[in-house]
């Protein structure tokens, strides 16, 4: 079992930043590869970002790709995202997620989930 606890979801106006971060415990964190995903009432999860084991490939959803930035640290057993000129558009419940060696942006591919922090972004 991986247990996920995500933190630093806020309230920030356009074009402001924000870092979010998930702690993980349980299992091995650097034989999981992780992802962020987000998700607004009446929609399904979507990919925001991903990252392999070492944290040497990282993948970005397109509608983020140059504003938000997804690392790791091994050692603290931590990912995180930092957001920056976030949009309104960017309102969501955004989830850390745990997946078995390989980075997939598949919401059904991962295999563990934290309960999700939120993120509001007002114009």
């Amino acid at each position: 079992q991986v247990q996920l606890v995500e933190s630093g979801g806020g309230l920030v106006q356009a074009g402001g930043s924000l870092r979010l971060s998930c702690a993980a415990s349980g299992r091995t964190f650097s034989n999981f590869a992780m992802g962020w995903f987000r998700q607004v009432p009446g929609k399904e999860r979507e990919f925001v970002a991903g990252i392999s084991l070492s944290g040497d490939r990282t993948y970005h959803a397109d509608s983020v790709k140059g504003r938000f930035t997804i690392s790791r640290d091994n050692a603290k057993n931590t990912v995180y995202l930092q957001m920056n000129s976030l949009k309104p558009e960017d309102t969501a419940i955004y989830y850390c997620a745990a997946r078995w060696l390989v980075v997939t942006t598949s919401a059904r591919g991962y295999d563990y989930w934290g309960q999700g922090t939120q993120v509001t972004v007002s114009s």
